[in-house]
C-alpha cells in the first residue's frame, strides 16, 4: 500500500500560545485540540494550524526557518523512501507523540523544517 497524501498544515509562530490559541477560537472558531507553553494543534471542520512559539532568540525552535507539516495515510512507505534517499536517518521516526500522530522531520537547504505526519 501506498501513502496517501492528505494535506499539508501550517505551523504558524507565536510569542504566546495561550493568547493566540484564545484568538483563534474567539476570532475564527478554531477548538484547541492540543497544547503546552510550546505547541498547540487548533482544528475546525477540515481545517488545522499549528502554533509553534518563536521569540527570534537564539533558544527559538524555528530558528529563523518556517515549518510545514504534511498529512498523509500509511506513513511507512514514504519513510522508507525517505530512508532509502538519505533524506533522513532511521532515528527520526517518532511513533505516538502526545499530541498523537506518527511523523518524522528534516530540514531543507533554507532550514524550514518539514515534517511528514498520520494520526497515531
Amino acid at each position: 500500500m501506498e501513502t496517501e497524501f492528505i494535506g499539508i498544515i501550517p505551523v504558524i509562530p507565536t510569542d504566546s500560545i495561550e493568547r493566540d490559541t484564545i484568538w483563534y477560537k474567539e476570532k475564527m472558531g478554531f477548538e484547541t485540540f492540543f497544547a503546552d507553553k510550546m505547541y498547540a494543534v487548533l482544528f475546525r471542520d477540515k481545517l488545522c494550524i499549528h502554533l509553534q512559539w518563536h521569540s527570534g532568540t537564539d533558544e527559538d525552535p524555528l530558528l529563523g526557518g518556517s515549518v510545514i507539516r504534511i498529512y498523509v495515510k500509511n506513513i511507512l512507505p514514504i519513510y522508507n523512501e525517505f530512508l532509502q534517499r538519505g533524506t533522513i536517518t532511521e532515528d527520526k521516526f517518532r511513533k505516538g507523540t502526545e499530541w498523537q500522530t506518527n511523523e518524522f522531520g528534516f530540514y531543507d537547504l533554507n532550514s524550514n523544517a518539514i515534517f511528514i505526519m498520520e494520526d497515531a
